[in-house]
């Protein structure tokens, strides 16, 4: 395995497990806020055949606010 691979099948199953730990009754928001932006951010680029031939994150609707 590549280690982007590595890295992005890892970092993905950290925000899996905690998004599990947001569901228990006593989870630290605070934690789950901070851990899981942090999370986010640090994902590598998705290894290849992730996404399909085309696709781009920045393209798709606008949001409400959003310029046009």
């Amino acid at each position: 395995m590549c280690p982007d691979c590595e890295d992005f099948a890892r970092t993905v199953v950290l925000l899996g497990q905690l998004t599990l730990y947001a569901g228990t009754p006593d989870a630290d928001v605070a934690f789950v806020d901070a851990v899981g932006v942090s999370l986010a951010a640090s994902l590598p680029k998705p290894p290849p055949g992730i996404f399909p031939p085309g696709y781009h994150p920045d393209d798709g609707p606008d949001y409400p606010g959003e310029p046009g």
